[in-house]
């Protein structure tokens, strides 16, 4: 028996499950493909449209706009890298965004900037997510293993444990989408109150930005999973 059978495993047409996978994962990468191009000319497009404020005073700008003032703002390494560290209470934004005053700039530090409110509030999904953090990164290195184990000893009860646990990252994908929209949210509304941005062309040029980013996060829900439904096919199948 192959070991790496999972992997290699084709369906056939009576297989429904399988072929929806399939479906699911060719669409799941052409999202994918779309979204890092969109980003990426999107970015650069309007890394060329330039604001009144740099992307560091921007993030700074949005957090005082509500009473937020003991988040850090620190320059990183690498290009679109940025991100907040929940753990330190830290925004870090790459080298092209922090000193940046362009509207780019502005859309990804601010959305950074959206993470840090949404931890300030006490927004709900964003602390789910934390929490399930160190039970997914465990699942997933588990996950594999049981399969091929289970399929390989024809032991299909541990064959299912591995997809449960592999089943925690498209629960961590599924929560992170939600999530990434409202911080993207959150940052479009206040830039627009705060006037961060003045005017709609600058506005719709950081949505634009923005909403690429987000067709990332939906790309990888459904790479993950048309991952679990094929893997659920090829358990199932082979238990038959």
């Amino acid at each position: 028996m192959n070991i790496f059978y999972p992997y290699f495993y084709y369906g056939t047409s009576s297989d429904s499950l399988y072929t929806f996978s399939i479906v699911l994962l060719v669409v799941a990468l052409l999202i994918t493909v779309v979204a890092q191009v969109k980003i990426k000319s999107s970015f650069a497009k309007y890394s060329k449209v330039t604001s009144n404020v740099t992307g560091a005073a921007a993030a700074e700008k949005l957090l005082a706009s509500q009473g937020i003032y003991n988040v850090k703002i620190e320059r990183c390494k690498g290009q679109l890298t940025d991100h907040f560290d929940p753990r330190t209470n830290v925004i870090r934004l790459s080298e092209g965004v922090y000193d940046s005053a362009t509207v780019a700039a502005v859309g990804v530090a601010c959305h950074e900037a959206g993470h840090a409110l949404q931890y300030a509030t006490g927004y709900g999904p964003i602390k789910l997510r934390a929490k399930i953090i160190p039970i997914t990164n465990f699942g997933s290195r588990l996950a594999m293993p049981l399969i091929l184990l289970g399929l390989l000893l024809s032991f299909y009860p541990l064959a299912f444990v591995g997809v449960i646990f592999f089943s925690l990252s498209t629960l961590f994908q599924l929560i992170t989408l939600p999530v990434e929209l409202n911080a993207s949210r959150r940052a479009i509304e206040i830039i627009k109150d705060c006037n961060i941005l003045y005017d709609d062309n600058q506005i719709r040029g950081a949505k634009a930005v923005l909403t690429a980013a987000a067709m990332t996060y939906l790309g990888a829900l459904l790479l993950s999973l048309a991952q679990l439904l094929r893997l659920l096919a090829i358990v199932g199948r082979r238990r038959r």
